[in-house]
């Protein structure tokens, strides 16, 4: 059997819908659970959550709401540090500053990094409020500097020169200095030096020649909404068709395809968008919801709604997409930060990658076990793994593909966990769907010590937690030291075979806190640490 590698990760094709979820090609050789999504694993690989900033060790290296990322060639992970207006980087598992000062000297009256526009050297630098990332060919990286209303760029020699832009607020194409931006927090480059940019509170998207010179690509928005009986707020709009006459409502993320085309994570309307340059349109290619009437925007609303939905792309949902990144074979992925999950585009289905949707926190872990913090940025490494710029947790996550240990592909039923195979004495059987296994072998490799009453009930004992089960009987209980008994349902029950008791294997794991899926392929239960 060829399993998924970190090599295969960024390979993935979505092909069909399968339960309303989003299904890899089988030739993709995806370790994928019952509902056709892959297993992935998240872990930290930069910050340690505190908000602060420090260089060093990536485990104990800090900072503050870093929202954008970007991979070059030589697998540098390049992060946009937002509140300390800086450009770090993560290579060989150090962090260290890219360019702006390496001691924040400048600070506000709230005691935190105070930003400026300052070009030189990448160590003399400053910057405002950094949002997004992106490297070109040669190794340059470009950068959204919101705050400061710039694009800047950091060439290899480590000079910083602001290629568009002037730290004045406005709409003013032009070249250079003379060109005026409002708030960009997307960036874009071609390999021919081309840059785009989401020039969000412009609820436009601007294009940058080699040169430095600006053009506007779609129509300004010209609607305006009343807040209150004395403000009027200017807001973005909604409109598909010619790219000249499109409209955006604060636009951020920005990617490029492999046709020269670009992805647009219109955050304002809840939707991922695509221009096709050549075709010279604007079309939506995932999300959906309205307002009030039928209407896009309820009454006295910036935004359209939030929302989570995965499944077909015109009928999902997203809550404020931010970053966006392709993969090799045209999926996108999607830092959906209201969400607080790392979503997947491809062939009109979306699909949750990682995350908890409508939950927030920070935990490692399963695709499905992780949590996130209003993830902003993602990018992808040539070997696969997606790193997630985790804002609201001052860290740098990355998802992998999940790895089977080396199994067998026959009709005999496995048990892995993490990433060893169990050995039993008895073979794990099949019983009315669910995967049975004798319980000594499992219980101990899990650290359970197991006793048999005289009523035929089996328990599973670990420190002061307890977990029932009944032979013959469905229902397991939980015993707790301090708590009351938590009793619940299963849809199996307990039996003796061959002088070896069978339990059902899901309910148990599933009561101590492990996640459970099924790799059909080769009929495997894999348990892991959520």
């Amino acid at each position: 059997m060829k399993l998924l590698t970190k090599t295969t990760l960024s390979l993935l094709l979505l092909t069909s819908s399968v339960a309303g979820t989003a299904a890899y090609a089988a030739d993709s050789a995806a370790v994928l659970n019952s509902n056709g999504t892959p297993m992935l694993q998240v872990s930290t690989v930069a910050g340690s959550g505190a908000y602060t900033e420090q260089d060093g060790a990536a485990a104990e290296a800090s900072f503050r709401m870093p929202t954008g990322v970007a991979i070059g060639a030589d697998k540098t992970v390049y992060i946009a540090d937002a509140t300390n207006d800086k450009i770090r980087k993560l290579s060989g598992g150090i962090v260290s500053t890219a360019a702006g000062l390496p001691i924040s000297v400048i600070l506000d009256n709230k005691g935190l990094p105070q930003g400026a526009l300052v070009d030189g050297k990448a160590e003399r630098s400053l910057f405002n409020n950094p949002l997004a990332l992106a490297v070109d060919g040669k190794g340059s990286v470009y950068v959204a500097d919101s705050d400061n209303h710039a694009v800047r760029k950091i060439d290899t020699s480590g000079n910083v020169t602001t290629l568009a832009g002037n730290g004045v607020l406005g709409l003013k194409d032009g070249k250079g200095a003379e060109a005026q931006l409002y708030y960009p927090t997307g960036i874009a480059v071609t390999a021919d030096g081309t840059v785009y940019v989401a020039d969000t509170l412009n609820h436009v998207i601007r294009k940058i020649t080699a040169d430095g010179t600006v053009s506007t690509l779609n129509a300004a928005s010209k609607r305006a909404v009343k807040l209150s009986a004395s403000v009027v707020r200017p807001a973005g709009d909604y409109r598909d068709g010619d790219l000249k006459t499109a409209l955006f409502n604060e636009p951020t993320g920005l990617a490029l395809d492999a046709k020269g085309n670009l992805y647009v994570s219109d955050s304002g309307n809840q939707r991922i968008r695509y221009i096709d340059f050549a075709a010279g349109k604007v079309t939506t290619v995932a999300g959906s919801g309205t307002g009030e009437n039928g209407t896009l925007y309820a009454k006295a609303s910036l935004y359209a709604e939030g929302d989570y939905a995965d499944g077909a792309a015109d009928q999902a949902m997203f809550n404020f997409p931010k970053g966006i990144a392709v993969d090799p074979n045209g999926g996108l992925v999607v830092a959906d930060s209201l969400n607080h999950a790392v979503r997947y585009i491809k062939d009109g289905v979306v699909s949750t990658l990682a995350g908890t949707p409508n939950d927030h926190g920070f935990h490692d872990g399963t695709e499905s076990g992780a949590l996130f913090n209003v993830p902003t940025g993602v990018a992808i490494d040539t070997d696969g793994t997606i790193y997630v710029a985790d804002s609201g947790n001052n860290r740098i996550r990355q998802l992998e593909a999940y790895q089977l240990p080396v199994l067998t592909k026959d009709n005999l039923v496995k048990v892995v966990v993490e990433n060893k195979q169990i050995a039993f004495d008895a073979q794990p059987e099949i019983e009315n769907g669910r995967t049975m296994v004798p319980v000594r072998f499992i219980a101990e490799e899990l650290g359970y010590e197991v006793k048999f009453s005289d009523d035929q009930t089996v328990s599973l004992v670990k420190g002061d937690t307890t977990v029932e089960l009944y032979v013959g009987k469905t229902g397991l209980t939980r015993k707790e030291a301090g708590q009351a008994d938590v009793s619940k349902p299963t849809d199996v029950a307990p039996y003796i075979k061959d002088g070896r008791t069978y339990v059902p294997v899901r309910f148990f794991a599933e009561e101590i806190g492990l996640d459970v899926q099924w790799a059909g392929e080769v009929r495997a239960a894999v348990l892991r640490t959520k």
